[in-house]
Formats: C-alpha cells, sequence, structure tokens
C-alpha cells in the first residue's frame, strides 16, 4: 500500500488515511451506524474537496468504522427535530456529501459490510465500484418513510441495474442481501466477512499504479460519456484522449514499456 501517513480528521465524524497514492475516506460515527447527520455531511463534502484538490491521490476507498454497518442513511433523529425551512435550509449540505464522492475525480471503491441502507447505499453507488463482504445488506428504504431516494438513488441506480429493476427495488424498499445483490449488479465484487476493507484497498492500489492523468481522464470520460448516443460519445472520448496524448504520463508510460521497467508518473 505504500508508506502509511498521519491521519487527517475533518469535524468528529469524518477521518482521511492515506495508504501511498490511495487514500482511505473513513466514515467514523460508530455510535449512529454512521447515519448522515448535517454535520458529517459537511465533512463528507469538505474531505471530498481536499482529496478532489490532491494531485498525489490516484484512488480513494470509501470505508467504515462501525463493526455492522457501512452506513444506514440519512439522520432521521435529526431530520425529525427539523422544521420545513430548516429542512430546506439543511437539503444543499447533504447534498454536499453524496455530489463531493460521486465528483471526485480519480476512482473510488466502497467497502461495504453490514447494512448500506438509504442513504448509505446512495455513497456507495457514488463510487465507481463497490467491494462487499457477505454481511452486505444494502437497499433504498426511502418510500417506506415517506420520502424518496435523494442523494442520486433514483438516477444512480438504474444505469447499474436498467429502469426496471431500479424501480422494483426502490417501490418496494426491499433489503438485499450480498448474494442476490451480487447476482443483481447492486455489487461488483463479493468477498468473505470481514474482507470488504481489505480488498478494496488492495484493488485500489493495482489503480493507482496506473497513470494518473490517464485514470483521471479514463473516468471523467466514462462518467461523461454514459448516456450518450454513440457518436457524442465517441467524441468525448475523443476529446479525454487529446487531453492525455501531450502529456508527461503518456511520455514517461511509452519510454517505460520501451525501456522494460515499470513507469514513475509525473502525474500531468
Amino acid at each position: 500500500m505504500g508508506e502509511e501517513r498521519a491521519e487527517e480528521r475533518f469535524g468528529e465524524f469524518v477521518v482521511v488515511r492515506r495508504h501511498g497514492f490511495v487514500a482511505e475516506l473513513v466514515l467514523d460515527r460508530p455510535k449512529a451506524m454512521n447515519a448522515v447527520s448535517s454535520a458529517m455531511a459537511r465533512s463528507i463534502g469538505g474531505a471530498c474537496a481536499a482529496l478532489a484538490a490532491d494531485v498525489d491521490v490516484r484512488a480513494v476507498v470509501l470505508t467504515s468504522t462501525h463493526e455492522r454497518a457501512f452506513c444506514v442513511g440519512a439522520d432521521l433523529k435529526e431530520r425529525n427535530s427539523m422544521s420545513d425551512a430548516e429542512l430546506v435550509r439543511q437539503r444543499p449540505v447533504a447534498r454536499g456529501a453524496y455530489t463531493g464522492v460521486l465528483e471526485l475525480p480519480m476512482p473510488t471503491i466502497a467497502a461495504v459490510h453490514g447494512f448500506a441502507l438509504g442513504g448509505g447505499f446512495e455513497l456507495a453507488l457514488s463510487c465507481d465500484l463497490i467491494v462487499a463482504d457477505s454481511t452486505a445488506v444494502v437497499g433504498l428504504p426511502e418510500v417506506s418513510v415517506g420520502v424518496i431516494p435523494g442523494g442520486g438513488g433514483t438516477q444512480l441506480l438504474p444505469r447499474r441495474v436498467g429502469a426496471a429493476r431500479a424501480a422494483e427495488l426502490i417501490f418496494t424498499a426491499r433489503r438485499v442481501e450480498a448474494g442476490e445483490g451480487r447476482e443483481l449488479g447492486l455489487v461488483d465484487v463479493l468477498v468473505e466477512e470481514g474482507r470488504d476493507r481489505e480488498e478494496a484497498l488492495t484493488l485500489a492500489s493495482r489503480i493507482a499504479a496506473n497513470s494518473p492523468v490517464g485514470l483521471r481522464a479514463a473516468k471523467r470520460a466514462l462518467r461523461t460519456g454514459f448516456g450518450l448516443d454513440l457518436r457524442a460519445g465517441l467524441e468525448v472520448e475523443d476529446a479525454a484522449w487529446r487531453a492525455v496524448a501531450f502529456s508527461g504520463d503518456r511520455a514517461e508510460g511509452v519510454a517505460a514499456f520501451a525501456e522494460k521497467r515499470k513507469p514513475v508518473w509525473p502525474g500531468e
């Protein structure tokens, strides 16, 4: 993983740990099973802004310190105490957490164990890949409490599993256990109990060995081009190719290949 660096805390409930070129974004509100309060949402958004600006970060892994949960979603106790006006004011704060993860420019992996429900599953869906262990239980149960998935779930889930499957999962509000989740494509990699973080960090390290310029451009092309018609998508790809074709990373990659050595990426 590379040499560990000191932890950096964002507010009370979010920690960033460094493992070489991999950053671990840790949800750390164990007393509430990582329920996302306003304070925690601000911290997630702040941590993501810092990571997005860090050119040394090539991949991010989203993890949890709670033994039985990744994240159980919005803090409903806090929500219940809010007036309508307070709820309106809180909405951009909540959105900032989900869009912060979604808009990270480098590849992202969620390491899920236990419950990942509602906003918790939406945080995972905001990542590029989801690694889950056998204890994982995922779902978007919002309609069962009178709301809808508001952290990107109605848009991200159908992009993963298709419109009809997403409709069934959202309309029934049902919880899905790990095995079925892997079959349906709700998670990408299924591992033994307790190995989600380790496997996600290993996968992130493998990703981080590649060109940081290439990784960010590839993610941009994937995200921007998805949903466009083929011709428009290929134009998106061409623009991303042009952005990397004359980069230092490309020059180093070609030279390293010719010299049969590992590249030392300049990251520019």
